[in-house]
C-alpha cells in the first residue's frame, strides 16, 4: 500500500523547500514538485495523500493542474496556496472540488492543519473504495442464481416464496443460500442486509 504523502508543487525554490521542512517537522512524508506539469509526469492512480499547490504559477497554473488530474480520476485533496489577488481563483478551485485555500502570509499552523483534513478526507475516501471494493469482489464470485437468491433473501422473501418464483426446490434454494452466505462471508442474514444496504449507500455516498 502506498503510504499517504503531501505533494508540494511550486515553482519557487525557496517555498518548496520551507514547505518540505515544515511538513517534515511533523514527521509527515513529503514530496515536492516544481510545476503542474512535473506533478502531472509523476502522478499515478495509487497514489495517497494530499496535494498543495500554489495557485499561480508559470505555464500551467495550479487551477489548470487541478482541473488535467480531475480529468485523470484522481481523487486526491487539494489545498491551494494563494496570494491577495488569487481569492477569486481559489473559490473557483474549491467550487471545481478543492478542498480548501490558504492566503499568503500564512501560519504553519493553518497550512498544517488544512494538510490533516485532507489527509484525513484521503483516508476516509480511500475506506470507502476498499470496502466497496471487497463487497463487489465478493458479489462477483456468486454464481447468476445464486445472485437471484441473494436479491431475494435481501428483499425479504422466505425460501418457499424464493423456490416459487425460481421455479426450484425449497432445497435447492437452501443450497444456494448457503453458499450465498458462505461467499459473501455474512454470519448471519442481518449482516448479509446490512452489507447490500452499505454497498449501496457508499455507491450513492
Amino acid at each position: 500500500m502506498t503510504q499517504p504523502t503531501v505533494f508540494i508543487v511550486d515553482d519557487d525554490h525557496a517555498v518548496r523547500d520551507a514547505l518540505r521542512m515544515l511538513i517534515k517537522s511533523v514527521g509527515l512524508p513529503v514530496q515536492v514538485y516544481a510545476s503542474g506539469d512535473e506533478f502531472l509526469g509523476a502522478w499515478q492512480a495509487e497514489m495517497r495523500g494530499c496535494v498543495v499547490a500554489d495557485i499561480r504559477m508559470p505555464g500551467m497554473s495550479g487551477l489548470e493542474m487541478q482541473e488535467a488530474l480531475q480529468e485523470r480520476g484522481c481523487r486526491l485533496p487539494v489545498i491551494f496556496i494563494t496570494g491577495h489577488g488569487d481569492v477569486p481563483m481559489a473559490v473557483e478551485a474549491m467550487k471545481a472540488g478543492a478542498l480548501d485555500f490558504v492566503q499568503k502570509p500564512f501560519r504553519d499552523q493553518d497550512l498544517l492543519d488544512r494538510i490533516n483534513e485532507g489527509l484525513q478526507q484521503e483516508r476516509n475516501l480511500h475506506q470507502v473504495e476498499v470496502e466497496i471494493e471487497e463487497i463487489t469482489g465478493r458479489l462477483e464470485a456468486l454464481t447468476p442464481r445464486e445472485r437471484q437468491v441473494l436479491d431475494r433473501v435481501v428483499s425479504g422473501q422466505p425460501n418457499k416464496v424464493i423456490a416459487m418464483d425460481l421455479d426450484v426446490s425449497q432445497r435447492t434454494v437452501e443450497i444456494h443460500r448457503a453458499r450465498v452466505m458462505e461467499k459473501m462471508q455474512a454470519r448471519s442474514l442481518a449482516q448479509l442486509v446490512q452489507m447490500m444496504s452499505r454497498l449501496e449507500n457508499l455507491r450513492d455516498g
